[in-house]
């Protein structure tokens, strides 16, 4: 029997989607994976119990908490420690940290969890298992979580205005999944429900761990904080370019993930009329995002400045809404609408209309995992993948390489930490260990190079082994059609913090925080359920863009 799909618009084509200035202007949504982790959770009724907690007065000490989810339990092992403040940083080169975590499979005994203890601090010097699914480590923003304990201490809630600015007792400055440093690799849970989404293991892990952020504060503080003060504080992140290359070198997971938000999206666009409490929901959830708004201010002047664009550009939207969504198609209507204002704008209305359509899009996260990578074809004929090359690389053939600012940087991987990083191709050494993200580059050397050429692919790429890669990505797009991000990623321009924004976005984060344009700040899990809340289905479900209302 074949099942009918729902009405779709047309999708916005990659042209539009898949380039940076617009994958650096996203926002989370109902589809980000910490929401459909949760959602997902509060579905299974589970609950989450803390069957160890072992520290002293002053906090320090280690704690377990464990949860079922799919039929498998699985425990956050947290320890505490204590840290020279002079030993502080969420730089990369850290060595010491104020607490570390290790997301293990089942409930860990006490020869396990000495195990851990001797290692999961350490991080990467560490030696781990392949029942430790997820390593992290966290420092705490010694500001407010010394306000918050201090408060409860003196028998009074901590100053709201710092929880509302601040926003986390803790940031994270690492979440490793997938066989890092010898934990456990992908394949080990792939399949298991609740955890086969993508980094659906290291979002449980950061739930996880503001819970435990919570508990620490109050454990201290001698006395229990308000439900609301507490729900408004998520966990901090701290991520650099270590992250950015991943959507290049992971295009079928890239594709899957703008896929599936594109779908949703045509989907909402071809509801023909809104229901009263559709639109009314819609109404709510714009003056929320207003709001929300308000309270995001950061000290970088260029996104700062994009911020403030942003808020007049909603003032200006919102009072319009009640009236364009009685019309016709009114979803359509109003992603319509929204493109004469800017990038930020345009998607954060995205966002905003997928909020209540949760019964039609919601099944769509289903499909935003991949399997094994599709393989080169050799049988194909070059004339084939020169058309290919036409039809879906012509982007490519826009940028001149022999201009020196067009391949101004290169992207590497340091021998030290073995972390990417960005180096100047005409200032510094090291080029010819350059890694493979210059795809409109490497795309531009296949086409020349196809010129005249004749017979299977196979014997092409014997004759030309550096084409290998870039035919397979070629090949790709056929099927793909989102696996490519549409610009120069080593021109002088290029902005990292593009992508990091777009992959944080998929993950949920909010109150973007740039520090410069290869690192920033943001927020996870703010205004999510909290560990006791997952039985309340407003609570576990309702909390895109939160606002902090005391």
């Amino acid at each position: 029997m074949t099942i009918a799909q729902p009405p779709q618009e047309p999708l916005r084509p990659p042209s539009e989607v898949m380039r940076l200035s617009r994958m650096g202007a996203m926002f989370p949504s109902r589809l980000s994976f910490l929401r459909s982790l949760t959602r997902r959770l509060a579905s299974e009724g589970a609950k989450v119990i803390r069957p160890v907690w072992d520290m002293d007065a002053d906090g320090f000490g280690h704690a377990v908490y464990s949860i079922t989810l799919g039929q498998h339990v699985y425990s956050l092992v947290a320890f505490s420690n204590r840290l020279d403040p002079s030993e502080r940083t969420d730089r990369v080169i850290a060595q010491a940290w104020d607490a570390a975590f290790v997301l293990y499979d089942g409930t860990p005994d006490a020869g396990e969890i000495e195990r851990l203890r001797a290692n999961a601090p350490k991080q990467e010097a560490g030696r781990f298992s392949e029942r430790d699914l997820i390593l992290s480590r966290a420092n705490k923003s010694v500001r407010l979580y010394a306000e918050v304990t201090r408060a409860l201490r003196e028998g009074r809630q901590p100053d709201a205005a710092m929880i509302g600015e601040i926003g986390y007792l803790m940031r994270t400055t690492a979440v490793y999944g997938n066989g890092k440093f010898g934990i456990a690799d992908r394949d080990r849970i792939a399949d298991r429900p609740g955890l086969e989404g993508p980094f659906a293991a290291e979002m449980l892990t950061v739930w996880l761990i503001r819970g435990f952020t919570h508990d620490l504060a109050e454990h201290v503080g001698g006395a229990p904080l308000d439900r609301e003060l507490k729900r408004h504080l998520g966990i901090g992140n701290s991520t650099g370019l270590g992250m950015a290359p991943f959507l290049v070198s992971h295009p079928e997971l890239l594709n899957n993930w703008m896929m599936v938000r594109e779908t949703a999206l045509a989907r909402v666009r071809a509801i023909p009329r809104l229901a009263s409490k559709q639109r009314a929901r819609l109404l709510k959830l714009a003056v929320r995002a207003g709001l929300h708004l308000a309270q995001w201010s950061v000290p970088d002047e260029i996104q700062q400045a994009r911020i403030e664009t942003l808020q007049q550009e909603w003032a200006e939207l919102v009072p319009t809404l009640d009236e364009l969504l009685d019309q016709p198609k009114p979803l359509d209507q109003l992603v319509r609408v929204s493109q004469v204002f800017s990038l930020e704008c345009q998607e954060l209305v995205v966002s905003l209309v997928l909020e209540p359509f949760g019964d039609l899009i919601d099944g769509l996260t289903d499909c935003m995992g991949c399997g094994p990578i599709q393989p080169l074809d050799p049988r194909m004929d070059v004339a084939d993948l020169r058309d290919m090359v036409t039809r879906h690389c012509d982007w490519a053939e826009t940028f001149d390489f022999s201009d020196p600012a067009q391949d101004a940087q290169f992207w590497y991987v340091s021998e030290e930490k073995l972390e990417p990083r960005l180096g100047l191709r005409h200032e510094e050494p090291g080029g010819e260990l350059e890694s493979p993200l210059d795809v409109a580059r490497q795309m531009q050397a296949l086409s020349l190079d196809l010129q005249g050429a004749t017979g299977a692919l196979g014997p092409f790429l014997r004759a030309h082994p550096q084409h290998r890669s870039i035919a397979r990505r070629v090949q790709l797009l056929a099927s793909h059609p989102y696996a490519e991000i549409r610009d120069n990623l080593i021109c002088v321009d290029c902005r990292p913090i593009d992508m990091l924004r777009c992959k944080l976005s998929f993950f949920g984060a909010a109150k973007f925080d740039p520090k410069s344009d290869r690192w920033t700040r943001i927020t996870l899990a703010q205004g999510a359920p909290l560990h006791d809340e997952l039985h309340n289905p407003v609570v576990a479900d309702d909390w895109w863009l939160p606002v902090f209302t005391r």
